[in-house]
């Protein structure tokens, strides 16, 4: 077993880590923050998540595939996703948080070239040399249900993942390519991606991971009542 953090350090310590270091984590390291992941909750206890990690050679491929199905301009999402659906503050702090990465990276607003090619590092993942793609079974009415399911395994993947000094991110943007996805594992297309997550150890010397977003204040998405 390795060492972990306290609850508090690890919520608070996660972020999305959008460049990694090539060192590939041992078998034995997944295997943890999977056990962890797997106590995530259910709704009646389904545990409804199929998970695919893909590592190496097959993480390559993959790679390469969903690069030439974006050039290509195939575009397969098995669920709708448009950040242009938000309105108000939820626009707001997804505008801002482009703009803070951007800035980051050192790509200017105007500079569309570049922003495409910052926008397809998703598609090579941001260099980790491991991927979690996150499936879900068609259930039909309990379908938001169960993607919330894989939500609450998502989060707790992520947050084992900082408790043992690794980093993640989730991206639906590899949701976008899961016909091509599931082609290339032989994946049964009764089964559909959510979405995906990137991990690995994080660069400490990158640009991509020198920011940080403030989180609103509680008061601004909680009511209470007594």
């Amino acid at each position: 077993m390795t060492d972990t953090k306290l609850f508090q350090d690890v919520v608070r310590a996660r972020h999305s880590v959008r460049a990694f270091l090539p060192t590939v984590v041992p078998d034995a390291l997944i295997r943890e923050v999977l056990v962890d992941a797997q106590h995530a909750p259910s709704n009646c206890n389904a545990q409804p998540w199929v998970i695919h990690i893909v590592s190496g050679a097959r993480r390559d491929a993959i790679s390469k595939a969903i690069l030439a199905a974006d050039d290509a301009g195939r575009i397969t999402p098995d669920f709708p996703f448009a950040t242009s659906n938000f309105c108000d503050a939820y626009r707001e702090r997804t505008a801002a948080q482009g703009k803070a990465y951007y800035e980051a990276i050192g790509v200017a607003r105007e500079d569309f070239d570049e922003r495409r090619t910052a926008s397809q590092l998703n598609l090579s993942f941001f260099g980790a040399p491991h991927i979690a793609l996150l499936f879900m079974p068609v259930v039909g009415e309990n379908e938001v249900r169960v993607a919330g399911d894989l939500g609450m395994y998502g989060q707790t993947f992520l947050l084992s993942l900082t408790a043992h000094g690794l980093g993640g991110i989730p991206q639906t943007m590899l949701g976008f390519y899961a016909d091509t996805i599931r082609e290339e594992l032989g994946i049964d297309p009764s089964f559909k991606m959510l979405f995906g997550i990137s991990f690995g150890y994080p660069d400490p010397n990158s640009a991509a991971n020198s920011y940080r977003i403030e989180k609103v204040a509680i008061e601004e998405s909680v009511t209470f009542h007594s």
